[in-house]
């Protein structure tokens, strides 16, 4: 092919409109293809081949091809490991620029580099930009010009430079006749990957502003249909622009949305500055926990068989849908790292193995704040107690009877352990470790 493009690199911004890659791909003066990565170096590792990642990946891949198809161009899909597909991409095309946007973990920090390096040597420039997150990177400092390490005060900062210009949407839709025209071009299937259909329908990708005029009342009862957003893994894989849900929550005048949003960027900065975090303590000293480990414990907690109903709740919740309730999440992952002493990264692996809408930064960011080892200012003595949380959150029981049908029978398992005397436990090994 002579015609020279800009390639797109699609990864977790799965839409054309207010798509800021798209965007500056569209505006390059060349004939644009979108390319999406079924990247192989991450998909080989998952257990389970039936996975709602991937299932939802591939419905969404068809959306775009879709909407692609309208606009008489394509959408290249591959897969397979990075630098091998851009190798044959660049024999492929005539590639004068190639454009993505920005991902902040490690391994994708790294690929990236890896790419950029072998676009250089073929003389084919790359163009990363912010997208799925408002503020990123060094946008929110403290008056010493470090990254904040405690959410409170990046709240405020972060809220003072919300103005309307880091909301406005990219105008894509301006250029869409810069799209490159070509006719539909093959995509791998599931099959052809190794994974199973589930078929499952995947939760809406907007949220009403009825549901945001409601979110301060009912997102901490996980009993409610639609008490939360349920967006985690539209913004996960970026199939709803940030931008456009933070304007939505403005005009709700709804704090308490918005600040799900400012979290988010906190833990997407924690885990740029701090790359560490993704296979340590955020707190370092807190690598000193003598962690108990019992694998027959652990497992039991995997299972939801662990005598406290609203844990059992959340953990079949999860292994049965790929979702968990956020209010559930928290008491599942302190009860692990509190009640057992079981070290956190054993959850958030479990977490990140199940979890429809997981991400790294959010699901690290919530297992240390659980386990205390995190960005909170004095947390260890933060033990909760699954009885009067779920007296609290799921007061007539509803959410229990869900998804734990047995739990006033006889087959129900009696609590694998005494909450007074797991709380002091607890405090103890934490005390231990941090006077070291």
């Amino acid at each position: 092919m002579s015609e020279t493009l800009s390639l797109v690199w699609l990864r977790r911004d799965l839409r054309l409109h207010d798509n800021a890659a798209l965007y500056h791909a569209l505006k390059s003066g060349r004939p644009v293809l979108p390319v999406f990565i079924f990247d192989r170096l991450i998909l080989d590792q998952l257990d389970d081949r039936q996975d709602r990642r991937v299932e939802f990946l591939v419905q969404e891949i068809d959306r775009l091809r879709d909407e692609l198809a309208e606009l008489g161009s394509a959408l290249v899909v591959r897969y397979g490991n990075p630098i091998d597909v851009w190798k044959e991409l660049l024999e492929q095309y005539n590639v004068g620029d190639v454009f993505a946007n920005h991902d902040y973990e490690v391994y994708a920090k790294e690929r990236d580099k890896a790419i950029s390096e072998l676009l250089a040597e073929r003389g084919t420039g790359f163009h990363s930009s912010k997208d799925q997150a408002i503020f990123e990177r060094n946008e929110v400092l403290t008056g010493s010009g470090s990254p904040y390490t405690v959410f409170t005060p990046y709240s405020r900062n972060w809220y003072s430079k919300l103005t309307p210009f880091y909301l406005k949407p990219y105008p894509t839709e301006r250029y869409k006749k810069h799209f490159f025209k070509t006719t539909v071009l093959p995509t791998p299937t599931l099959a052809e990957m190794n994974f199973k259909p589930l078929g499952e329908p995947f939760p809406a990708r907007t949220v009403s502003a009825k549901r945001l005029d409601s979110y301060k009342q009912t997102r901490d009862f996980p009993a409610l249909e639609h008490g939360t957003s349920e967006l985690g893994i539209h913004l996960r894989f970026g199939t709803i622009s940030i931008r456009e849900l933070a304007r939505q929550a403005q005009d709700a005048n709804d704090r308490t949305f918005l600040n799900e949003l400012c979290w988010r960027d906190f833990y997407f900065q924690v885990l740029d500055h701090f790359p560490h975090v993704e296979t340590h303590s955020f707190r370092r000293d807190y690598d000193r926990i003598e962690w108990r480990n019992n694998e027959d414990e652990f497992e039991k907690w995997c299972r939801g068989e662990t005598g406290y109903p609203i844990v059992d709740a959340g953990m079949r919740q999860l292994n049965s849908i790929g979702w968990m309730h956020n209010r559930v999440r928290m008491i599942t992952a302190s009860f692990l790292c509190k009640h057992l002493l079981i070290d956190w990264r054993w959850g958030e692996a479990y977490f990140a193995r199940k979890l429809r809408d997981y991400d790294l930064s959010a699901n690290n960011g919530g297992w240390q704040w659980a386990a205390g080892s995190g960005t909170d200012a004095a947390p260890y003595f933060r033990v909760f107690n699954p009885t009067l949380q779920a007296q609290k959150f799921d007061p007539k029981g509803d959410y229990i009877r869900q998804w734990v049908p047995e739990v006033n029978s006889p087959t129900y398992p009696q609590p694998m352990v005494e909450h007074s005397m797991a709380r002091q436990r607890a405090i103890d090994v934490y005390k231990k470790a941090l006077a070291k």
